[in-house]
């Protein structure tokens, strides 16, 4: 994927991202079956497919992250008051 692509990935919501996940899983199983079939020629198409999940699902984990520790600084910055 390119910077370009990925800057875009993170503006997305949590839920947007999950459903491009899905999308990429599909792909990637019609992918594989073609590659065995014979009817895929480039054979590192699957590899990148896979390298493009990862990167769109340790995003969406990102930003899962970042969303859980906003409700606990919130308690803080209360507690300190």
């Amino acid at each position: 994927m390119k910077r370009k692509e990925l800057n875009e990935l993170r503006s997305k919501n949590i839920g947007e991202l999950e459903s491009k996940a899905e999308e990429l899983r599909l792909t990637i199983t019609k992918s594989e079956a073609e590659v065995k079939a014979g009817k895929e020629k480039n054979l590192k198409k699957v590899k990148n497919l896979k390298k493009d999940l990862s990167q769109v699902r340790t995003i969406a984990r990102e930003k899962q992250i970042s969303e859980d520790e906003k409700p606990e600084e919130e308690n803080n910055k209360q507690i300190d008051k």
